[in-house]
């Protein structure tokens, strides 16, 4: 009998989409509303992405009596989105003035999509909708052989979507 990935009873309908995922598989793009004229600019596909996680301030009451604590929830804090790729001349250094320019005034859209081994999209991204909070060019070491990365960070407006 041929092996099959654990919950799957058949080979029938099996697909790649299923099962565990790995951070390579995944695509991260950039889209910027230009604040000076309201066009939406794609920015392409960025190698890195931190970030963006949803937290809460909960708040613990301790009853008296000894009674057990009681959590009372709170409010959503997003956490800033930091993206990043390989520094290239062609596509971003000639944008660089205009980046520096537009943060904390430009809108951004952060989409982070699912992909399956073979590149293909699985499902609906995780978007994340903010402000261009940080453009950092690369780093400089004359010692150094690492890549040069720019770096842009997103203050996010609220939670993500994935749906």
């Amino acid at each position: 009998m041929k092996h099959l990935p654990e919950g799957i009873v058949s080979a029938e309908g099996f697909s790649a989409f299923v099962g565990p995922t790995r951070q390579d598989t995944q695509r991260v793009t950039l889209q910027i509303r230009n604040p000076d004229n309201g066009q939406l600019i794609n920015f392409g596909v960025y190698d890195k992405k931190s970030g963006g996680a949803v937290d809460t301030d909960i708040y613990k009451y301790k009853p008296g009596g000894m009674a057990e604590q009681v959590s009372l929830g709170g409010s959503p804090n997003i956490d800033d989105i930091t993206i990043s790729r390989l520094y290239r001349h062609e596509r971003d250094h000639t944008g660089l003035q205009r980046l520096i320019n537009w943060a904390g005034r430009a809108k951004c859209t952060v989409s982070q999509h699912i992909l399956d081994i073979d590149g293909n999209v699985f499902g609906s991204p995780i978007v994340w909708i903010g402000m261009l909070k940080t453009v950092t060019p690369p780093d400089h070491d004359s010692e150094s052989t690492d890549p040069a990365m720019i770096e842009l960070v997103v203050s996010p407006d609220g939670k993500p979507t994935a749906s």
